[in-house]
């Protein structure tokens, strides 16, 4: 149950400014040979030497370029049944933002997917995830769990043909576009069995959690705090299943359980999910002139677009094929989080005026399509790794009264499924793998453990949250967020601060919690002081502000258009802002390529950020998303109010 990736990192990385500029953060004193080391014996329960301590050095990963952070490599038995590590092995790789503070342990973070790389996140953003939670005395570590992007990724066919089957019309009019459909499932799992095999199979969940006591031994920590987004929630509660006496505190947010759901759960849960936050969307866009798609019937006109997109798909500029199984793509992406639905109904919008672009960005980030046409591994992985895991599709007890249930309760999220996708066995698990069962969660420890579940979460619905807290045993809790989106870490304050009181003090929230949604940050009385610039005027681009993970809840900000050059740009909106008695905090390299970061005190004392974005930075893999969205050749400025 894959988890959505749109955005927040960078946002987080934007937040970690506010933070920088105002001088709040003190940087950990770490050397690049800096380390743990540890004895420790092996995992309970499994075979082989114990693990040798972790060795920490500088990272030279390129989406690792902060100075404090460290990178290592743990190399685990590719089976775990097996006695020797070095004849067959994986070698996982670690990345960890250091405690700040005297260290008490460590945090194990794992997103979701499943195949989700973790060492990305806190690449990225790890220091302001350690900073919102409270996490300053505490190691974060992010790893790529085995078959994942730097861990062995799985890739069973290259690029090109991954390329050559994305989007297929699933309601083929010719030969050729039903060849196309019938190549793509085959030549996975052709090349999943030619490229690994019978050891497919060893790339489960419960694979991956003896990993993870792997990484704890090599630590040297008696046991582990852990963080865990969708699908890592089961990774979680499958780790403490297993090694109850090594968790030390939980954090598990958007729960994902699919052991025992009945066979009407298993086909209806997501799409009954997505359906509920697409009519949301709906209804939202209906009332709000702020939506590009504002229509009178907005389902109605999603509906027509759709069919068009069907008979008649456009072209983007670089001439791909733009049809509704894009559509499809890019509206299911925009839903798992509010930030994004502004940008859909753009994007819907410039779609019914024969520009596909936008449309193709949204769908292309959720797949891990870059620009040149090569992808992450999440889309190869997640198969895998639910195969190995037991976590399948079975074929319906009766296929026809299920296609009628799935079309009547998901209309639009189930649209495409048909009575062949329900009957045919091909392109199954067994057609990789004999059956795997699935691990059911049992936690007999006694740690504290926070399980978080939304009510308006579209990928995890609630019950799922319900369900873990009770295999969870005594010692967790649930709260309920009530807001729209899947999970709520960094999303909602009231979650964070529960999250990270859980895995800094141990300490759980009274029974019943309840977190609504933040509120939305209002303009500020003083912004009537901000300066105007010469040449830069205001933009409504929510794509940019999407991409860069800012939503209202977070900053109040304005988009302005400049004309081309950011470092004229920038000079103009330091003078303009010096001469409005604002004090100049510096700039901080977010890393972004072909962007200015500047942080600004507005006279009453609060945080003025300006971010200035050249026309190139939108061709970075950062910002393409929002490339279609800005008007060619201009610079974009974003000013953004952030609380502190």
């Amino acid at each position: 149950m894959r988890s959505a990736r749109r955005g927040r990192a960078v946002g987080l990385v934007i937040l970690a400014l506010a933070v920088a500029a105002a001088g709040c953060r003190t940087e950990p004193g770490v050397t690049a040979t800096d380390r743990v080391s540890t004895g420790g014996t092996s995992p309970s329960g499994d075979s082989g030497p114990a693990t040798s301590p972790l060795m920490w050095g500088r990272c030279t990963d390129p989406k690792a370029t902060d100075p404090t952070l460290q990178c290592a490599t743990l190399a685990v038995p590719l089976d775990y049944s097996s006695s020797s590590i070095a004849a067959n092995s994986i070698e996982l790789s670690l990345v960890r933002i250091p405690a700040s503070g005297p260290r008490q342990g460590s945090v194990l973070f794992n997103p979701g997917g499943p195949g989700a790389s973790g060492f990305d996140p806190v690449a990225q953003s790890g220091a302001t995830i350690q900073t919102q939670l409270g996490l300053g005395d505490f190691d974060l570590i992010g790893f790529d769990p085995r078959g994942v992007s730097r861990s062995g990724g799985i890739r069973c066919v290259d690029d090109a043909f991954q390329d050559a089957h994305l989007y297929l019309d699933d309601t083929p009019d010719t030969p050729a576009e039903q060849a196309l459909l019938d190549e793509a499932a085959a030549g996975y799992v052709k090349g999943c069995k030619d490229h690994y095999g019978d050891s497919l199979a060893y790339y489960s969940t419960v694979n991956t959690a003896r990993d993870m006591d792997r990484i704890r031994e090599g630590l040297g920590d008696p046991t582990i705090s852990y963080l865990g987004a969708s699908y890592g929630t089961y990774l979680g509660g499958v780790y403490a299943t297993l090694f109850p006496d090594r968790v030390r505190a939980m954090a598990l947010d958007g729960a994902y359980e699919p052991t025992g759901d009945t066979e009407e759960q298993q086909y209806l849960t997501n799409l009954v999910g997505f359906e509920g936050a697409f009519n949301d969307w709906a209804a939202w866009c209906q009332t709000s002139v702020g939506c590009g798609f504002h229509l009178p019937d907005v389902g109605a006109g999603w509906d027509t677009l759709r069919q068009r997109l069907d008979d008649h798909p456009l072209r983007s500029a670089s001439g791909r094929i733009i049809n509704q199984s894009t559509m499809d793509v890019a509206t299911k992406a925009a839903l798992y989080r509010r930030a994004a639905w502004p940008v859909l109904g753009n994007a819907l919008a410039l779609a019914e005026q024969g520009k596909g672009d936008s449309l193709l960005a949204i769908a292309d980030e959720y797949v891990g399509r870059r620009q040149n046409g090569t992808f992450d591994t999440l889309f190869q992985a997640i198969g895998i790794i639910n195969c190995a895991s037991g976590i399948e599709l079975q074929p319906p007890s009766d296929p026809a009264a299920m296609l009628r249930r799935i079309h009547q309760q998901a209309p639009r999220m189930g649209h495409s499924i048909t009575l062949k996708d329900l009957t045919d066995p091909s392109g199954r698990c067994s057609d990789l793998m004999l059956p795997q069962r699935q691990f059911p969660v049992k936690y007999s420890g006694n740690a504290p453990i926070v399980v978080v579940g939304g009510t308006k979460d579209p990928a995890t619905p609630i019950r799922w949250a319900t369900e873990m807290t009770t295999e969870m045993g005594d010692s967790a809790r649930m709260v309920t967020y009530t807001g729209e989106g899947h999970g709520a870490l960094l999303v909602s304050k009231c979650v964070s601060k529960i999250e990270g009181t859980v895995l800094s003090k141990a300490q759980l929230p009274d029974r019943g919690t309840v977190c609504e949604p933040d509120p939305t940050v209002t303009k500020p009385s003083w912004w009537v002081t901000v300066p105007a610039v010469q040449g830069a005027r205001p933009a409504d681009l929510p794509a940019v502000s999407a991409a860069l993970g800012l939503t209202d809840t977070d900053a109040y900000f304005e988009i302005r258009l400049a004309d081309p050059g950011s470092a004229d740009t920038d000079r103009s909106y330091t003078a303009a802002l010096i001469g409005a008695q604002f004090r100049d905090l510096g700039t901080v390299d977010l890393k972004i390529p072909h962007t200015i970061e500047h942080g600004w005190q507005a006279p009453n004392g609060n945080l003025l950020v300006v971010i200035v974005m050249d026309r190139l930075a939108f061709d970075t893999d950062a910002l393409h998303s929002a490339k279609a969205a800005v008007p060619p050749g201009k610079t974009v400025v974003m000013l953004a109010y952030l609380p502190q």
